[in-house]
């Protein structure tokens, strides 16, 4: 089910086999699931999302890093 979030913290995530790339700070939605979570964004005015493993966005909601909203 998707959430309303905030990142108020460092979230890296790793696009494909290339280098990490930071989720900028500021409002976002998550959609967890099973073994991942998909976080989405608007960056520079344009649509951005990626999937992190759920371990790793479990840790960030835990960090304070992901703030889930209304939930």
């Amino acid at each position: 089910m998707e959430a309303n979030a905030r990142i108020n913290g460092q979230v890296d995530y790793r696009a494909g086999d290339g280098p990490l790339l930071r989720v900028p700070q500021g409002p976002c939605t998550v959609e967890p699931g099973a073994d991942s979570a998909v976080l989405s964004w608007e960056e520079e005015g344009k649509a951005m999302s990626t999937a992190i493993p759920r371990a790793d966005y479990d840790r960030f909601v835990k960090e304070g890093r992901i703030v889930l909203r209304g939930g």
